[in-house]
């Protein structure tokens, strides 16, 4: 079984051109069904497989309150495996075929009010290169709205400071052009300039010199929000909501907001309409004497 599983995770990173993150979400997902099947079902082969022992992989992830949004990632990680076993001819029957994925209900994005991301902008002080490293990185993932991932990953060479564009690299390895903005860009060049030369062509650094993961961004933005005195939930993806909600506030086309954002339809940029529109109705209820 983890032969098959470990040729199915070079076909989607050679052929597929899927992204460490997937590639890692898919991995988990699946192990942890093969451990499922290894306890409850002892199943040996994927063949024996069949679509009732994945209903009961399914049914124990409800039993221990799962939430939605994973459960349908794992049904997705599971249909796209069995389905390159069928295509390789190693199964006769896809037991996939007969498991539909739960319904996802879509949560409407949380962003922060401007006055608050204003705050969080300031909260940074020092002067030293990791004070002015962490400004910058809040005014790019505020000001480009670019995932934590995508900006973890940025070269020393993908940012333009002529034309104030950055080359971005996002799901599916697709690369994209986004605008950074003058504050932004200022942020970047001082940061730059007190970090001095070093051998890393990484964009952003820790205190080793080598490259940020994303978890310590996200550790970071928290430590800020604290400072900030903000009760909100943030993350760094909330920085990102809080980017395409602002640009659409202050009309910004949609299709605009979808191409710097790099969704891939434009149906997952519409749901910020639905966010603008929610607190539209929520200030009207509020101030209108007739609501």
């Amino acid at each position: 079984m983890n032969e098959s599983l470990e040729r199915f995770f070079k076909y989607l990173s050679a052929e597929r051109n899927a992204s460490e993150h997937t590639l890692s979400n898919y991995r988990r997902d699946l192990n942890q069904f093969v451990k499922f099947l290894e306890k409850n079902a002892q199943t040996i082969q994927w063949k024996q497989v069949q679509h009732f022992d994945v209903r009961r992989f399914l049914g124990d992830l409800q039993k221990k309150n799962y939430a939605r949004s994973s459960m349908i990632r794992k049904v997705a990680a599971l249909k796209s495996f069995f389905k390159y076993l069928w295509r390789e001819g190693h199964l006769s029957v896809n037991p996939m075929r007969f498991v539909a994925s739960p319904m996802g209900k879509r949560s409407l994005p949380s962003f922060l009010a401007v006055d608050d991301m204003t705050r969080l902008l300031n909260v940074v002080q020092g002067s030293d290169w990791m004070a002015l490293r962490d400004k910058a990185i809040l005014e790019f993932l505020y000001g480009a709205g670019i995932r934590v991932s995508e900006l973890t990953s940025l070269h020393l060479d993908d940012v333009d400071f002529g034309s104030e564009l950055a080359k971005v690299r996002g799901k599916g390895k697709k690369e994209r052009l986004v605008p950074i903005g003058k504050i932004g860009l200022q942020a970047l060049k001082k940061y730059l300039v007190e970090r001095g030369a070093i051998r890393s062509q990484a964009l952003f650094v820790n205190r080793f010199y080598e490259r940020l993961s994303s978890r310590s961004v996200e550790r970071m933005v928290k430590k800020y929000v604290l400072s900030a005195g903000l009760l909100q939930h943030v993350t760094p993806h909330t920085l990102r909501h809080s980017c395409a909600t602002h640009m659409l506030d202050r009309g910004a086309d949609l299709r605009a907001v979808q191409e710097i954002l790099g969704h891939q339809n434009l149906s997952t940029t519409q749901i910020y309409t639905h966010v603008t529109a929610e607190r539209l109705k929520k200030v009207y209820d509020q101030a209108h004497p007739r609501a």
